[in-house]
């Protein structure tokens, strides 16, 4: 097979990537990554049937460009790949399984690296899955690092990420300054809502008037204009939100800021009020659980669960019925059940029940009970 292999030409894709994560600040941009590999593959004799380009990170499955890279492989468009270093390819354990995995197939003949020696042999994917180890490792102990920073910040009184309108993230510090100029407007607009009578499109209508306004953005590869007022979705998340009183919010829980608050913790409770009051009541679904939920299992392995429907005629009469069918969960087996009637389900249930009786002793201790 070796020697079969040997005959086959090796054709590769050019594959660079750079993602906008903090552990890729140091990586060669994509224009320097294409220039360093041409120039690599020159001297090397190495033929490139295609430049694939990826703006995205490897931590996790289901890179685009990457995907259709192994497919395109996979079709016999190429046999090789040509990146800067293997952490280029991957930075989790399902896309390193994937390229070793294709390796061992021979669908996948070769990898060339500028910086790292590989080479298809069983030491050559040894080393190369240690590689790939390592570039997770380095991912995982960096995710723990940041989580460990932000927990420091939410310690000191620091809200991390993006300040609200009306505050500024002053870079020199890394804390969030008042902003002299939007925070009274800010400010105002809540004591506008407070008053009762005006609506979120009111108080979005005034911030417009006062030169807050939506800013561009790129959504999906393409860049909405900005210049309009805000939404009502936006307004109430301004005025829900308690960093404007000097405290944050950070994964579900309110924290005491080490900022300056700009609105008075009565003021913010007054407008809470009515957002309470005019907002949608929520309602919770009713779960009302039937009686055999939980205790009745179909042949397939799989819980039953019931259904209530109900019939209304044209005479007025309303009838209620209550039918119990298989979940239909599993992956394994197809079910073919159909649903039963609860009285017919009962009648069932009864009828197995008579081979059973309790002892005489159990039965007059639960009379006692």
């Amino acid at each position: 097979m070796k020697g079969l292999l040997a005959n086959i030409p090796l054709v590769y894709f050019l594959y660079v990537r750079k993602s906008t994560d903090v552990e890729d600040k140091q990586v060669l941009s994509i224009a320097a990554q294409i220039a360093e590999l041409k120039e690599f593959a020159a001297r090397m004799g190495i033929y490139i049937v295609d430049v694939i380009i990826e703006k995205q990170t490897a931590k996790k499955p289901g890179r685009k460009e990457f995907n259709k890279m192994l497919a395109r492989i996979e079709a016999g468009e190429a046999n090789g790949i040509l990146a800067w270093l293997p952490d280029r390819l991957s930075r989790n354990s399902v896309d390193s399984g994937k390229i070793i995995y294709m390796l061992d197939e021979h669908v996948l003949l070769d990898l060339k690296f500028p910086h790292f020696w590989f080479e298809n042999t069983p030491q050559g994917k040894y080393m190369l899955a240690n590689e790939f180890n390592s570039s997770k490792q380095y991912v995982d102990n960096l995710s723990l690092n940041t989580k460990r920073g932000l927990r420091e910040k939410v310690r000191r009184g620091e809200m991390p990420g993006v300040v609200p309108v009306g505050y500024i993230n002053d870079v020199r510090t890394k804390t969030a300054k008042v902003d002299k100029r939007l925070a009274p407007i800010v400010c105002e607009a809540f004591e506008l809502y407070a008053r009762g009578d005006k609506r979120l499109d009111e108080i979005a209508d005034f911030l417009y008037t006062k030169g807050i306004k939506t800013k561009s953005r790129k959504v999906g590869g393409e860049r909405k204009a900005g210049g309009k007022p805000y939404s009502r979705n936006r307004v109430t998340r301004i005025l829900n939100n308690p960093f404007y009183y000097g405290h944050f919010r950070y994964v579900g829980e309110v924290y005491e800021g080490s900022h300056k608050g700009i609105v008075s913790k009565r003021l913010f409770d007054q407008v809470q009020t009515v957002l309470e009051r005019r907002g949608k009541p929520r309602r919770k679904a009713k779960n009302e659980p039937k009686p055999l939920c939980g205790l009745v299992y179909c042949s397939c392995g799989m819980m039953y669960t019931a259904e209530t429907h109900t019939k209304r005629q044209k005479n007025g009469n309303v009838h209620t019925y209550v039918y119990y069918r298989c979940t239909r969960k599993s992956k394994t087996v197809v079910c073919r059940e159909p649903h039963i009637r609860a009285e017919e389900l009962d009648k069932q249930l009864s009828a197995l029940l008579l081979c059973y009786a309790m002892p005489a002793a159990w039965a007059d201790k639960l009379r006692e009970l």
